[in-house]
């Protein structure tokens, strides 16, 4: 098993199906004892913002903010740079306890032997 779970979700309301998944495995795999670091890309950038993750709705799927709540709770979550610059987002706008970085980070957290890395 891996020691850690690098989760790269890519989409928002977009694609809610994809986008709920990708939250519910970050979640499970914190709830099961796995560093887990998601990453906000895409659509999904939108989540790292206050009140953002409250207007997703999904039938059947857990509310989004409990998810981003519990995978903080012993969890990363990374809001992409240039993702963030597109949408004109800044370190002041996000959630507390989300950072802001780019690929050079993303790479570093998926090399490791152990690492696990998905992309939804």
């Amino acid at each position: 098993m891996s020691k850690k779970l690098v989760i790269k979700v890519t989409a928002g309301a977009d694609a809610p199906e994809r986008c709920s998944q990708a939250f519910t495995v970050a979640a499970v795999a914190v709830a099961s004892g796995v560093e887990v670091s998601l990453w906000l890309t895409g659509e999904s950038a939108w989540f790292a913002l206050p009140g953002r993750a409250a207007e997703f709705e999904l039938p059947h799927a857990a509310p989004l903010p409990d998810l981003i709540e519990s995978i903080q709770a012993a969890g990363q979550i990374t809001l992409c740079t240039q993702c963030a610059a597109r949408r004109d987002i800044t370190e002041k706008d996000v959630l507390d306890g989300v950072r802001i970085a780019g690929a050079q980070v993303f790479v570093s957290e998926i090399m490791p032997e152990g690492v696990q890395a998905l992309v939804y």
